[in-house]
């Protein structure tokens, strides 16, 4: 990283050497509400087109330095007021200027859309905006949940401290195709595979906007934006300034549901900002929230007695509670993949002999094995320069520290995670180039997938020796005259038996040593008991980014030029469970050298260039915009992402826009170049180089037609064939995988919308509509490479031999079972349409409500996996509210309602029902004190519902908050 910010120090001195000596003006003056002609404080004032500004104090006055020739302009602005400038002829008076009250309808300005600073009307892509206005008077408990009230927006709550929000479909919690930002800093964390955007991004008291743009962002952003993007802008300490206090208290969990008692919530932040003689300043924030998490503890099985992976032919355990192979939604262990054992040769009266029944290990649910109380702790500092009246150089620094639950391919515990980040960056009127490095630790994480498993084995037994004794007291449960159900809970009672207990000291000890552990590996079995495997998540990786953008716009005649690149690299310290060294033997791989280390470091690399080009014409009625961006991964091909947009402004009111654009995603770190040591399936990435010497690309059977497989074989068992005959006779049912190497996913996507404000300014109408298309579309298929005894030696698929191998009580020894990120074969088509209204029908009431619709085409040929939509059809919202009833005191009502959806995920795969929710708050200021006060609800009626299969119950957030702003503001 040294060159990058030898780079920069060298932009920085440039700039400075070629400062002008321009005239040295001071311009003073107050600025105050026109309507009242009461001071205003905390405006800002801004010498146009330079960095150089400042802000009125707690009287409204203000003294601007600089460098400028006369005449020149100044902005004025204050959040609620119209926007003024002055033209600034020479020295002269104080200044004393009035600012009109405005409603805020559609004058909003934003830059990620086309990233430069532009109307929010004449946006070439549908995209949304929340100011610090919005955010106050939303009824969410805080400015990162009012996002799920944004129009097209869907929320993924995994905890209180972690929360992704998606758009146009394709939602995962862990979400690769929705970028978040801060500041320019992406919030991904690396080798976890998630944004972090709340947990360690801006504090309640620092942000300044939140702008999102639903549908692809490829063309600009490059890797990772094409499902979209949320861009968090913080205040800037030259025009915030002084100490700012804010505190929560809130309760959750209330009146049961939610598998917690009654719980209390508390957030404290504080922030301080000052700035000297507008040449220097600084700011300081710190924030911290601790509460009781929310719980996933639905009972839902997924595997019901009809499927084949349960057991169809006996129709009298067609209940879930006489299911042996149920599998609870927020159960872990009860799962197929590792913990499926097939119980052949019983004689069961009625049904005959030689009868196979699959039962699945007993396993834990999630209020066992996780930690109710979370806290999130973040601090963030940053010191600004102003070089010239043009230049700005600012260094920061951001740290987040927080607990909490996510749902990847496995539930991860995260506890004490970390990440820093320090940025540098340099920015003028038309220009900034930037750096940043971000360093992400796991400290003392786990896996829960692996912590049941061990603690089923370590305690229980092996799957074999499980299966045993459940198999001979079921058989003697059932010559005794017992019947199924009831033989079968024996069974499991007996093979249960040395089973640790929740709540029990043998289980807290046992859950303790497990998650220290980094091996992920089931006991290994060691002169007969098995040996304890771990679950802890160690992983560390560095994220090393630098890009520079430069505004042509009036430099070049015909049109405007924009101008950027950037580059990424990712530094992964291998950890032997989800990351390793692929230089080193696979056989050693997940085994620690002398040093404690794991190998090599692994480096992951991407870099990217583009220009965009905007022209008008007819009196700038017609707005063209031409984008295209170079991205390069040295694992795959350059990848081209062209864009061309138009914005048609008719009768000075009516913008009609259309795009349209292509764009490409890069597989993330966890999809590129995983090999997870995850018990008996191992998770891998899709690089071709990770598959050299195990071949389950092109050499394994697909996890789907192996289930189908088996219940055939099982009936012509119990009907007298031997397993091998059986096996024969139903080898068509296997299906070879035939995988490629993972390649880059794709988007085409169309759009086109209308944004206008009508009925003399009181109504803001603004609808979208879209087109996607995905080819290559990224997800997950489980195989099986069939062995010779023993993983001697892998067998061809389709012979004989691999046949054998394929049946499910050769699992343990003849298949290695691999769960691989791949592209589907099918493209795939989802569409939708939003529309948004916004109305200030009398006084400072307003109405506000918007719906989106999303759906995907139906492909008639399967693929080899699930995409996996999840997304409901229909989502809305509506609001009603006053920011100011009576003098100071302001309310605010939202009704959310959304449709029920199928969920698919290779952890939980069910029906999502139907939810409506109702926010509410009411706020007070006390202007004296510079205060306010905020009582508010989300989910008013405590409404029990879950977002995602898997994923928890939520109820009702009751809280108070107190915030003083501009305290010790000169």
């Amino acid at each position: 990283m040294k060159h990058i910010y030898i780079t920069l120090l060298f932009f920085v001195f440039s700039f400075t050497a070629k400062a002008q000596g321009n005239n040295f003006i001071i311009i003073s003056g107050t600025v105050i509400n026109q309507e009242d002609q009461l001071p205003l404080p905390g405006a800002s004032i801004t010498i146009k087109n330079t960095v150089n500004g400042t802000a009125s104090d707690a009287n409204g006055k203000f003294k601007l330095r600089g460098k400028a020739v006369y005449p020149f302009y100044i902005v004025i602005s204050s959040l609620g007021f119209k926007p003024q400038e002055f033209r600034i002829d020479g020295p002269g008076s104080d200044l004393r200027i009035a600012l009109l009250t405005q409603s805020q309808l559609g004058q909003e300005v934003v830059v990620t859309a086309s990233r430069v600073e532009e109307s929010i009307l004449k946006s070439p892509v549908a995209i949304e905006k929340l100011d610090i206005r919005a955010i106050r008077e939303s009824p969410a408990s805080t400015f990162y949940d009012a996002l799920e009230n944004v129009k097209g927006v869907q929320m993924t709550t995994s905890s209180l401290t972690f929360k992704v929000p998606n758009t146009r479909g394709f939602n995962i919690p862990n979400n690769f195709r929705f970028v978040q930002l801060v500041d320019g800093v992406d919030m991904q964390a690396g080798t976890l595979g998630v944004p972090l955007g709340n947990a360690i991004g801006p504090t309640e008291l620092d942000i300044a906007s939140v702008e999102i743009t639903p549908g692809a962002a490829s063309a600009l952003y490059g890797m990772n934006a094409i499902n979209g993007m949320a861009n968090l802008l913080t205040k800037s300490p030259f025009y915030y300034q002084g100490l700012s206090l804010y505190q929560k208290t809130g309760i959750n969990h209330v009146g049961g549901g939610t598998g917690r008692d009654l719980s209390n919530l508390t957030q404290t932040a504080i922030r301080y900002a000052k700035a000297f003689k507008n040449k220097v300043a600084f700011k300081l924030n710190l924030d911290y929230l601790r509460g009781t998490d929310w719980l996933s503890n639905t009972k839902t099985n997924q595997n019901p007695n009809s499927l084949n992976t349960a057991n169809p032919k006996f129709e009298a355990l067609n209940a879930d509670v006489d299911n042996p192979a149920y599998d609870a939604w927020n159960k872990y262990g009860d799962d197929n993949g590792s913990n499926g054992v097939t119980l052949s040769g019983l004689n069961i009266p009625g049904y005959g002999t030689n009868q196979s029944v699959l039962v699945r290990r007993t396993g834990y649910w999630e209020k066992d094995v996780t930690q109710p109380t979370v806290d999130n702790l973040k601090f963030d500092a940053a010191v600004h320069y102003r070089i010239t009246d043009k230049a700005e150089l600012s260094y920061s620094y951001r740290y987040g520290k927080l607990d909490g639950l996510f749902q990847r391919g496995n539930k991860i515990q995260m506890d004490n995670v970390t990440v820093q980040n320090h940025k540098l960056e340099l920015k003028g009127a038309n220009y900034f180039i930037k750096s940043y490095v971000s360093v992400e630790n796991t400290g003392d994480s786990y896996n829960i997938k692996p912590l049941v498993d061990n603690l089923e084995i370590t305690s229980g037994g092996t799957n074999a020796v499980w299966g045993a004794k459940f198999k001979s007291a079921l058989q003697n449960a059932l010559n005794a005259g017992t019947p199924l159900a009831a033989a079968l809970k024996i069974g499991r009672a007996a093979a249960d038996a040395s089973r640790v207990e929740p709540g029990t000291p043998a289980f807290n000890n046992l859950k303790n040593t497990i998650i220290k552990i980094n091996n992920w590996d089931n006991g290994a079995v060691i002169a007969g008991a098995p040996a304890t495997g771990g679950a802890w998540l160690n992983q560390h990786s560095r994220t090393y980014h630098a890009d520079a953008q430069w505004n042509l716009a009036g430099k070049i005649k015909f049109a405007d030029l924009l101008l950027g690149a950037d580059t990424r690299i990712y530094e992964v310290i291998p950890d032997g469970n989800n990351f390793v060294d692929f230089n080193r033997p696979v056989a050693e791989r997940n085994t620690p050298l002398a040093d404690g280390s794991f190998g090599k470091n692994v480096y992951y690399k991407k870099f990217g260039g583009f220009a965009q080009i905007t022209k008008t014409f007819f009196e700038e009625k017609l707005k063209l915009f031409g984008s295209l961006r170079l991205d390069y991964n040295p694992e795959f091909d350059p990848k081209l992402n062209p864009r061309l947009a138009a914005v048609y402004t008719l009768a000075q009111r009516h913008n009609f826009r259309i795009s349209v654009q292509n764009g490409y995603r890069f597989p993330a770190l966890f999809e590129a170049i995983s090999f997870v040591n995850n018990g008996n399936v191992r998770r891998v990435g899709g690089l071709s180089y990770i598959n050299e010497g195990l071949n389950y690309l092109d050499n394994s059977y697909t996890l789907a037609s192996s289930d189908v497989f088996n219940a055939a074989l099982n009936a012509d068992v119990a009907n007298g064939l031997t397993p091998q005959e059986a096996a024969l006779k139903n080898k068509s049912l296997l299906k070879i995988t035939d995988l490629s190497a993972t390649r880059p996913e794709r988007i085409n996507s169309l759009e086109a919308g209308y944004k206008s404000i009508l009925l003399d300014n009181k109504l803001v109408v603004d609808v979208d509509v879209y087109l996607n298309q995905y080819d290559g579309f990224l997800g997950q298929v489980e195989v099986s490479v069939p062995y010779t005894s023993g993983f001697g030696q892998q067998l061809k698929v389709g012979t004989d031999e691999a046949v054998y191998a394929m049946i499910r009580a050769n699992r343990d020894k003849q298949q290695t079972r691999y769960r691989v990120y791949t592209n589907a074969k099918n493209t795939y088509n989802n569409y939708g349409s939003s529309l948004g209204l916004t109305y200030n029908f009398y006084q400072k009431y307003t109405l506000s409500g918007n719906v989106s619709y999303n759906a995907i085409s139906e492909n008639k040929q399967k693929d080899v996996f699930v995409t996996g939509f999840n997304t409901p059809n229909w989502t809305t919202n509506l609001s009603f509210g006053n920011r100011e009833i009576v003098e100071n005191l302001g309310f605010n009502v939202l009704w959310r309602w959304q449709d029920a959806f199928l969920w698919e995920s290779p952890l939980v795969n069910g029906k999502v029902r139907a939810y409506n929710t109702f926010d509410a708050q009411i706020s007070y200021k006390v202007p004296q004190a510079k205060a306010a006060v905020k009582l508010g609800a989300s989910n008013l009626f405590n409404t029990k519902y879950v977002q995602y299969a898997g994923g928890p119950t939520i109820g009702g957030l009751y809280y108070l908050s107190l915030t003083f702003d501009n305290l010790l503001a000169k």
